[in-house]
């Protein structure tokens, strides 16, 4: 039997930064199209936040209503960072999953979502409900789990405690966030490699961030450390623009495919249709 991994394609957290013009409801649609065709699990391809915070994804909503559903088996995945956004992307039948950027940082959870740590477990416990009542599944994703650059205590114990309290809150999808690129094959593999045998009944993901030279050893380290789900975003467009390096980028999609097309582990990408969106955001990216 071979083993699969799941991939969640990320188009969203590769165009949000992008502040120099904005992107065509059209445009982001025909990209998006071509990747639904590929056989990812899962496409992270909107947000429902404040158009004010993230103008480019001011048109969610309208580019979901340019989307061909009809023959991809991939998920769709919101984000959300309040109860509004929830209840807005809870409105489309289409989407399967919100995500919650929940940070163990408190400096990081204000920057991303002007809420402390205590405000923001009271939204994920309301967007958990909302989502409960509308068939949707909620991904949480853990930033700065790997650890973060403001000074705030971090370390292993406290990235398990956040597990255990999110998952008595009922959160069934973690994912562990390289916010901005500080994770280390040491410790991706100790968090994967102590966290998922103690919560079998949590999917763990990984959101790595990375330079071009330390892909493989990330990848690897997640990998052999019991992880089966990765996020990536093709060329690694995107990322964090607090990262110290500016070659911080999100992993890229098809350096994840190679590690694991090297390694027999089945990953359900077609590769002619994974060919067709490489190219296409090579034009939505280089043209920017």
């Amino acid at each position: 039997m071979i083993e699969q991994v799941k991939i969640i394609e990320c188009p969203r957290d590769a165009m949000q930064g992008i502040k120099s013009h904005f992107i065509p409801t059209e445009e982001k649609a025909r990209y998006i199209n071509a990747l639904l065709k590929v056989g990812f699990d899962t496409i992270d391809f909107g947000s429902f936040v404040s158009p004010k915070a993230i103008p480019q994804m001011r048109d969610t909503a309208d580019v979901l209503q340019l989307l061909d559903l009809s023959k991809t088996t991939s998920k769709l995945l919101a984000i959300v960072a309040n109860v509004r956004g929830a209840n807005d992307a809870c409105v489309f039948e289409e989407i399967d999953y919100l995500g919650y950027p929940f940070s163990i940082s408190e400096n990081f959870q204000m920057r991303n979502t002007h809420k402390t740590i205590a405000e923001s477990v009271d939204v994920l416990n309301d967007i958990l409900n909302i989502a409960h009542k509308n068939n949707k599944e909620v991904v949480a994703y853990l930033s700065m789990g790997f650890g973060n650059p403001y000074g705030d205590p971090w370390n292993v114990e406290i990235v398990a405690n956040w597990t255990e309290k999110l998952a008595n809150m009922g959160v069934k999808i973690v994912s562990l966030s390289d916010t901005v690129g500080s994770s280390t094959p040491d410790v991706i593999d100790y968090l994967f490699s102590n966290l998922i045998p103690s919560y079998p009944n949590i999917e763990f993901g990984a959101h790595l961030h990375t330079t071009p030279l330390k892909w493989h050893e990330k990848v690897n380290s997640a990998y052999l450390a019991g992880c089966r789900r990765f996020d990536g975003a093709i060329k690694g467009y995107g990322g964090c623009p607090m990262a110290k390096d500016d070659l911080t980028g999100n992993m890229p999609t098809e350096k994840m495919l190679s590690y694991f097309t090297t390694n027999k582990i089945s990953t359900n990408i077609k590769p002619m249709s994974f060919e067709s969106s490489y190219n296409k955001a090579l034009e939505v990216f280089n043209a920017i």
